[in-house]
C-alpha cells in the first residue's frame, strides 16, 4: 500500500501542484488536473462543486482523512489547504492510488 502522506509530499516537491479551492475548481472544469485531493473538512458547497466538475471531466478525487491543517503540514505550507490539484505527479506514485481505489476514499492522515 502506498503511503498517501509521503506520496503527497513527493508530488508537492517534484511535481506541479496547485493549492486552493479556486484553482481546484478551475483545474477540474478544464480537466487539467490528474487528481484532486480534498481535506476532510473542506466546505460542503465546494466539495459538491468539485465532485460535479470532476465527474464531468473524469478527474479522480480523493478525500484525505485529515483536516486542512494536516494537509498543509504534509505539503509544508503555513496556511490551511482545503483542496489541492495534482497536474503533474513528478516522482510521486500518487496516481497509482487512483488505479487501486477508483472512486473510493483513501485512508491517509491522522484521525
Amino acid at each position: 500500500m502506498i503511503d498517501i502522506d509521503k506520496a503527497i509530499a513527493t508530488a508537492v516537491k517534484t511535481g506541479k501542484v496547485a493549492f486552493g479551492t479556486k484553482s481546484a475548481i478551475h483545474n477540474a472544469k478544464t480537466g487539467r488536473a490528474k487528481l484532486l485531493i480534498l481535506a476532510s473538512n473542506c466546505p460542503s458547497n465546494v466539495r459538491s462543486d468539485l465532485e460535479y466538475y470532476c465527474k464531468l471531466s473524469n478527474v479522480p478525487i480523493i478525500t484525505y482523512r485529515g483536516t486542512s491543517l494536516d494537509l498543509a503540514g504534509i505539503c509544508g505550507k503555513p496556511f490551511p489547504i482545503s483542496a489541492l490539484s495534482i497536474r503533474e505527479p513528478g516522482d510521486s506514485e500518487i496516481l497509482r492510488l487512483t488505479e487501486k481505489i477508483e472512486g473510493e476514499e483513501s485512508s491517509g492522515g491522522s484521525e
